[in-house]
């Protein structure tokens, strides 16, 4: 029974970096299916049902603390990936087609929750605005939602568990399709040249970067921490209602400067994007050791939530599809840049042609920039209809 602050960090981080380390040098086949963030939630959630650690006084301090002050830091620095003026350069129907993704499970959150809310607990929009969150940007905006609405990190079990298994099974349909893309193509009466093009420009920028070390490593921790301080500062003095909380004003700032970040030189300093992992899986263990198994009674109810949130961001995008005559890779890569995130789209946009992953990695860079606000938003609608 862990009962010191320390020890608690200690087998949180250990549990984190032996998965991690075991995505990456094993070949085991559970990793094709559940990537690691979600293995360690699961896992960390296992311990904390069986009561490996207590909430005393020093655990708690320690989680807060930690939590708190990483969440800005690594929100921050995921965003210094994401340059508005390269993302502008995939041209209008790429971003177009990523807004239609972006719009249509907005509206899948809204049409569900109005089917199924008397279903659920007067709460219950909480959950689902961080869900939105996640499929509208990544892991990393429904932390950020989950932090600024203040949802207890009881409620997130069921949030992980949709975005695990619905999403699975939707990265499996979208790697099916891929074969039939000519035939969907044929169908929309779509032009892929422009896609090619954009491809292969987006390639050679990555060649060109340069290799991370440890003054990066060290000065964008250390920004990190400082812009985290800052934002914290900051929104203490900003005004609060009822939906915009402090917490929300220090997420909202983390972000901003994330964006103007990543239009300087200090984007081009390598390491952001493993440094941001780091404390994002820390912070999902975090939330995961407050969990309980016990806690998921509706866990069904929730995972066919998923899929008809799924189904009508599906149908909205094949009918408009057909009206603006859309390819069936960029209507999936923008599905799941926004769904999977930067996880996922560049798999899916490799498995079309390996001079396309940088599309799935800017699009997915996109979601990041939009996935907070737009979550919050759904948030809102949500709790008005709850």
């Amino acid at each position: 029974m862990i009962e010191n602050g320390f020890t608690y960090l200690a087998v949180l981080m250990m549990i984190c970096a032996t998965v991690v380390y075991s995505e990456k040098n094993s070949q085991h086949r559970l990793f094709e299916y559940l990537p690691a963030i979600v293995i360690i939630y699961f896992m960390v959630m296992l311990f904390s049902t069986f009561g490996l650690w207590e909430k005393t006084e020093s655990v708690t301090a320690t989680y807060k603390t930690l939590k708190s002050n990483l969440l800005p830091a690594m929100i921050f620095l995921m965003l210094l990936l994401a340059d508005m003026r390269e993302i502008f350069k995939l041209g209008k129907k790429m971003l177009l087609t990523f807004l239609l993704a972006s719009v249509s499970i907005a509206l899948g959150f809204i049409g569900m929750f109005a089917l199924f809310h008397s279903s659920f607990g007067p709460e219950s929009w909480k959950p689902f605005a961080a869900l939105s969150g996640s499929w509208m940007g990544g892991t990393a905006n429904m932390v950020a939602i989950q932090g600024a609405l203040n949802l207890p990190d009881s409620a997130m079990g069921y949030t992980l568990l949709i975005d695990s298994i619905d999403y699975a099974i939707w990265v499996m349909i979208l790697l099916a399709l891929v074969p039939f893309a000519k035939k969907f193509n044929v169908w929309s009466k779509a032009d892929t040249s422009l896609i090619d093009e954009v491809g292969k420009r987006l390639a050679l920028k990555e060649e060109g970067k340069k290799p991370m070390d440890f003054a990066s490593l060290f000065f964008l921790l250390g920004a990190s921490l400082f812009v985290s301080a800052l934002a914290q500062y900051g929104a203490s003095y900003l005004p609060t209602t009822d939906f915009l909380t402090t917490t929300t004003w220090v997420v909202i700032i983390a972000t901003l400067s994330g964006i103007l970040f990543a239009m300087t030189p200090v984007a081009k300093i390598s390491g952001s994007s493993e440094l941001a992992n780091i404390m994002l899986y820390l912070i999902v263990a975090l939330i995961a050791s407050r969990a309980n198994f016990t806690e998921l009674t509706e866990a069904p109810l929730y995972i066919l939530a998923g899929f008809v949130i799924i189904a009508i961001h599906v149908i909205i995008m094949v009918i408009f599809a057909k009206l603006f005559r859309l390819d069936l890779f960029s209507l999936g890569v923008a599905s799941l840049a926004n769904i999977g995130g930067v996880a996922s789209a560049p798999i899916l946009a490799s498995a079309y042609s390996k001079a396309l992953i940088p599309i799935g990695v800017l699009m997915a860079m996109m979601g990041y920039i939009l996935g907070t606000f737009g979550g919050l938003m759904v948030g809102k609608v949500l709790e008005m209809m709850a």
